[in-house]
């Protein structure tokens, strides 16, 4: 279903390589370099971004299957090909990508000094792995885009960011790597056992129920990384302190939703008896996340390490949605995903607007900002209280529906995984509360200045979505609410149909 047979989803993932090759062309000083890298980045990734409103004005949001497949045929021998194709839940993830990075690259403006072209290089080559992951119909190339992401968040952390960034990119590194070789293992069983990498032919194949359970345990390795899950987020707290403001956002907005979209895609349609079996697990982990990562968030003194706390509860909200196994509970789940993907990497934004004016992140430092800065404080609020949730904004939206999932389920887990919604009104208000309010009593930010006009440009975006995303929420759920009934169905007739078979052999012994 191409536009008239136009690639539209090859020339999303690959044109920012051609902006990597126009910004390694340039020649002269450092600073036409630097200057020019940023021009050719901005502009590249803004011709990325309405290409996907193209793909978005496009999308048949009425129809489960995948749209704009392309094919080319890659090794046939081994049934590998490069195959691209969009559905309603990858389309959206398609738009999170493409909007947050000319946002990235405006906020590393006048932040970044230092290798300016390698930078702006190294988030054009993230953003097309990013976007091809998003896109990819064939199990061997979403692989090579979901580790080739690693690369560039590597040295973006490894170089541009603070003090101990070699430690934490290594531990990024490192974590997220481990996970993935278990997942290129359970690609190879289910190449074996299929025949194929081909992404809709497994999502139709019965793998064996015994099999299933070790795919599963597999996937969960990379994926719960990724998400992450407790107790194996560790790594996010370190990435994201000394990751630079543009590393940070990009790491929240999307990188975090490469674990939940893995579930999605391949541990809840393609392995349905064992996504029953360890759901409860993935519940436990995921409460023990909401409440313990709060506490924690409560906890900081450093803005970024409470946001980044926060976004582990956050998402261990989004995990108890998804393995709900019903309609509301995943749509909740992907909403929210969506959601935190806005508002979490407008919160790291926020926090380095006065990073750059100060060069402390220490909450102590700060207080009565309002005085000086009001457009900022009204800013600040706007996020703030989408993340804990306010009627009226995005974060609600999801919150809402994975607690009616979830009731569905289990009405411990809906309260449990609701405390989020409490602690995180907590934590958050804490935080607004100490930089916002108060008497403006610290003499070093007397002369502390507003938002910039292209400070004002990246957050304006941001805050529309937030709020268009809370007040008319079906312009968005509308699109993948087709998918996820069809999740939802497969695996209902998948567990009917192993059910049928077991009384069946029970009923011939």
């Amino acid at each position: 279903m191409n536009i008239a047979g136009f690639p539209l989803l090859s020339l999303l993932t690959w044109l920012p390589m051609v902006g990597v090759a126009v910004i390694l062309c340039v020649r002269g000083d450092e600073e036409t370099v630097a200057e020019n890298a940023r021009w050719t980045a901005l502009w590249t990734s803004l011709i990325v971004f309405v290409l996907s409103l193209v793909l978005w004005a496009k999308f048949d949001g009425a129809e489960p299957g995948f749209q704009f497949v392309e094919s080319v045929s890659w090794l046939p021998e081994y049934g590998v090909g490069y195959r691209m194709g969009v559905d309603g839940i990858s389309v959206l993830f398609v738009l999170l990508s493409t909007l947050l990075t000319p946002i990235c690259v405006l906020s590393a403006w006048e932040a970044i000094h230092a290798r300016v072209r390698e930078f702006m290089i190294a988030f054009l080559v993230l953003e097309t792995m990013m976007v091809g992951m998003f896109s990819a119909l064939d199990f061997v190339v979403f692989y090579m885009f979901f580790e080739g992401v690693l690369i560039p968040m590597y040295l973006i952390i490894g170089i541009w960011g603070g003090p101990r960034r070699v430690y934490a990119s290594v531990k990024f590194f490192l974590y997220t790597l481990t996970g993935s070789v278990l997942m290129m293992l359970a690609l190879l069983a289910m190449w074996v056992q299929a025949g194929t990498t081909d992404i809709p032919t497994l999502l139709r194949t019965d793998f064996p129920v015994g099999m299933q359970y070790w795919l599963f345990l597999a996937f969960f390795a990379s994926f719960a990384v990724k998400v992450p899950m407790w107790p194996v987020h560790t790594w996010l707290p370190d990435a994201h302190v000394e990751a630079p403001t543009a590393g940070s956002v990009i790491l929240a907005g999307v990188l975090l939703k490469m674990g939940g979209y893995g579930f999605l895609r391949f541990s809840i349609p393609m392995l349905p008896q064992a996504t029953t079996y360890f759901a409860p697990m993935i519940f436990a982990l995921s409460v023990v996340a909401v409440i313990y990562t709060s506490f924690v968030a409560l906890a900081q003194t450093d803005m970024k390490k409470l946001i980044a706390y926060s976004s582990v509860a956050h998402m261990g909200v989004v995990t108890i949605g998804l393995f709900t196994l019903n309609v509301q509970g995943i749509s909740g789940g992907m909403f929210q995903m969506l959601s935190h993907g806005i508002v979490s990497a407008a919160l790291f934004l926020v926090v380095g607007v006065i990073y750059d004016r100060m060069h402390t992140r220490d909450i102590d430092r700060y207080g009565g900002l309002a005085d000086r800065m009001p457009n900022y404080a009204f800013v600040f609020m706007i996020f703030a209280m989408a993340s804990i949730g306010l009627p009226g904004t995005s974060g609600f939206v999801g919150e809402f529906l994975v607690v009616v999932g979830s009731l569905k389920v289990n009405f411990w887990l809906s309260l449990l995984g609701g405390m989020g919604m409490i602690l995180g009104a907590a934590y958050t208000l804490y935080l607004y509360r100490r930089v916002v309010f108060g008497r403006l009593t610290k003499p070093d930010l007397r002369g502390i200045l507003d938002l910039s006009p292209r400070e004002m440009a990246v957050f304006a975006p941001l805050v529309v979505l937030a709020l268009w995303m809370g007040i008319y929420p079906t312009s968005f759920s509308r699109y993948f609410d087709a998918s996820v009934s069809a999740i939802v169905d497969h695996h209902a007739a998948a567990i009917a149909s192993s059910v049928k078979v077991a009384s069946t052999s029970g009923a011939g012994h």
